[in-house]
């Protein structure tokens, strides 16, 4: 496994973990769907959501960048933790 892919897998639990923490949703639910959306979260639920993984990663995730699902995330927080 590559440091790029354990990186990536890094983040990726992570951020399961905090999506998890704020929607209660099970973890294996947001691996296996992945979109938000489509899991019933509310504008609210995906606030929090970006509120707390801005705060884990010492980041900000601008109002016009999409972030409907976990990937989303995940290669959003992967693309600018490393220019930081």
């Amino acid at each position: 496994m590559t440091h790029v892919t354990s990186d990536i897998k890094a983040i990726q639990k992570e951020v399961v973990k905090i999506i998890s923490s704020v929607t209660k949703i099970n973890k294996n639910n947001l691996l296996e769907v992945r979109d938000l959306t489509k899991l019933g979260l509310d504008i609210v639920d995906v606030v929090d959501i970006i509120l707390k993984v801005e705060k884990t990663y010492h980041l900000t995730i601008p109002d016009e960048v999409p972030v409907y699902t976990v990937d989303d995330f995940v290669n959003y927080v992967y693309t600018h933790k490393q220019a930081s």
